[in-house]
């Protein structure tokens, strides 16, 4: 039978199959025994080759979905040190990697760095990094990154050219795989595909990632908040936020900073007119204004207002130069000609012609603005009436900082403005209702809340119940949990390695808790270091022993306590001959024992006994 042959026979077989159980006029509709005889005898199709209604091939046999991996490795239960891996089927890559700054547990710290141990592990499965924004708690950490391997890095022109600085200053500029891409594209590594898309926060070119993969699409926000009249005119893409939700959005991971605040966060061009009010305040006296190196609009509105008064422009701090620098160079600081002066010039000019933008709105004890304030710094003294603005909101941690520094302005005659009082500065996160909204847009089936201390993501995640996302689709994670996602599943049942890497100086990791603990020990209570020299044959004392202190008393007005130390090591030492020990260190701790209860029982006091046995 040819072809022409068979596809005859086929239709007629079907025709008499039809005609045959076609129900006659008026008739009753056939017995379910017979139909059912009917169904036994129509030929069955391989489930594979079933279709559906519109004609198309429907495949019954379900292949195990594979997982979506998510792993914060920061950014959790703190503010800063931002870095999430992703993995899907082999394929990794890192959203951000940013630094923190060292709270008062950690003296002598510089800054604080993600445990890169577990990226390290992986390192040939990572395809590259994509980066939010140019903020430090999102780029800080890529040097010390980049140290231990090269990878490629995807950001907007902005962020790029902070990194270039960064990495120029670390001397890897050179090597480094940077590349620009801006909202709107698309970035293809390994078996994902990375959408940028435009949000509003505090610095220019921040963008949020639209993440997909063969486990669906995930949304993670980056920082942002929903500015309608923001300073550069680009509003949030919230158009295209809602064609992803429309398309189905598999989760959300959204910035919590400000998810106990109601309500929405304030339009960056308040700030602009509360300068503007404050600048015609000054009248005649010096404007001195603080603020975040990289809030770019801030500072662009700060100069825009001088410029209206005449005023001459300075910089202080080495932020905020290399900020200024950067950013005026891309063209996202506009600044007219001969307004811009060097800090070293302001004494040429009079007080009512000057603005000084400076570093240091979070009080940090090395920043342009505290030098300031405590006459540290070789170019700005304070003048009696200038107006000191500090354009920021303290970081949980630094009030006292900023107050003590507020302070010391107010004694030396100064006029200082800050948030209490006037609105001179405005959020560069999302408040409830815009955080809200994002849930709105998305319509994510999943919601996972980052970047934020415990509260705020529990904060966080009542605004999504809120929203209508059940309980067991919401997930509170921490630092370390590897969350696991496909369609009808969210878990996390397994940890990988994460933490906290101390940078002090040139050294990374070479400081930890116990370093840490004797820093602490040694600023509460201070050092008694006994020092002895003993004949290595006959045991007996060559001199000493000699006590030195250093902030536990002084030892001038103690000469007393000093000779009884003094006496208190002899008769150990001879206790020590007489028991005939020869082990130095049993001999160190006898004496670090004996002597740390004579201080505390004298004192009260525990400071660190360091003995130092000489044999000669």
């Amino acid at each position: 039978m040819d072809e022409k042959e068979e596809k005859n026979h086929v239709n007629r077989s079907h025709k008499n199959t039809q005609n045959r159980y076609k129900k006659p006029a008026g008739s009753k509709a056939p017995a379910k025994k017979e139909a059912a005889n009917s169904a036994a005898r129509k030929p069955k199709t391989p489930p594979s080759q079933r279709k559906t209604a519109g004609g198309q091939h429907r495949h019954y046999e379900k292949k195990a979905s594979k997982p979506l991996r998510i792993i914060p490795l920061g950014g959790l239960g703190e503010i800063g040190k931002n870095i999430t891996l992703y993995e899907y089927d082999g394929d990794m890559f890192l959203v951000d990697c940013g630094m923190s700054f060292p709270d008062e547990e950690m003296p002598g710290i510089d800054i604080v760095i993600p445990d890169f141990t577990y990226v390290l592990e992986n390192k040939d499965k990572i395809k590259g990094l994509v980066v939010t924004h140019g903020h430090e708690d999102h780029i800080g950490a890529i040097p010390y990154l980049l140290c231990n391997f090269n990878l490629p890095i995807y950001a907007t022109r902005l962020t790029i050219g902070l990194i270039e600085g960064k990495l120029q200053e670390h001397r890897l500029l050179a090597d480094a795989n940077l590349n620009v891409v801006k909202p709107g594209d698309k970035i293809k590594l390994g078996k994902f595909e990375i959408e940028l898309i435009h949000v509003n926060h505090s610095i220019p070119d921040a963008v949020g990632f639209a993440i997909t993969c063969g486990a669906g699409t995930v949304v993670q926000t980056g920082d942002f908040k929903i500015d309608t009249t923001p300073i550069d005119d680009y509003v949030i893409d919230m158009g295209r936020l809602g064609e992803l939700g429309k398309k189905g959005v598999l989760a959300l991971l959204s910035d919590s900073t400000n998810a106990e605040r109601p309500g929405f966060t304030a339009s960056e061009r308040i700030v602009g007119e509360s300068f503007s009010n404050l600048f015609k305040k000054a009248g005649d006296n010096r404007i001195i204004v603080a603020t975040f190196s990289s809030n770019i609009h801030r500072i662009q509105q700060i100069i825009d207002e001088a410029v209206r008064c005449g005023r001459k422009v300075a910089v202080s701090g080495r932020s905020m130069i290399n900020v200024v620098t950067v950013a005026s160079q891309l063209g996202y600081l506009k600044i007219p000609n001969n307004v811009l002066i060097e800090i070293d010039m302001i004494r040429n000019y009079l007080p009512g012609e000057l603005v000084i933008v400076t570093t240091g709105s979070q009080g940090e004890p090395l920043s342009a603005l505290h030098r300031i304030a405590f006459s540290e710094h070789r170019q700005v003294e304070i003048i009696p009436g200038d107006m000191f603005i500090i354009s920021a909101t303290p970081i949980p941690g630094n009030e006292k900082l900023v107050g003590r520094v507020v302070n010391e302005l107010i004694k030396r005659g100064a006029n200082v403005i800050y948030e209490r009082m006037y609105d001179v500065h405005v959020s560069g996160h999302a408040c409830q209702e815009e955080l809200k909204m994002m849930m709105s847009l998305t319509k994510p089936k999943y919601f996972i809340p980052l970047h934020g201390e415990q509260k705020h993501l529990i904060k966080h995640a009542g605004l999504a119940r809120q929203m209508g996302i059940p309980d067991q689709n919401i997930l509170i994670a921490e630092n370390g949990d590897v969350i696991e996602l496909t369609k009808s599943s969210l878990k996390s049942s397994e940890t990988v390695q994460a933490g906290r890497v101390l940078v002090d100086g040139l050294g990374v990791g070479d400081v930890g808790s116990i370093v840490l603990r004797d820093r602490k020990h040694l600023a509460d209570d201070g050092i008694i270091i006994v020092a002895v020299s003993i004949d290595s044959v006959t045991r007996e004392v060559l001199a000493g022993p000699d006590v030195v202190t250093r902030g536990f008393i002084y030892v001038k007005e103690s000469e007393e306590l000093i000779k009884e130390l003094r006496e208190l090591v002899l008769s150990i030492l001879e206790r020590c001959y007489y028991d005939d020990l020869r082990d130095w260190m049993t001999i160190k701790t006898r004496i670090k024992e004996r002597v740390s209860r004579f201080i505390t029982n004298k004192t009260r006091r525990s400071p660190m006994i360091l003995p130092i046995i000489m044999e000669i």
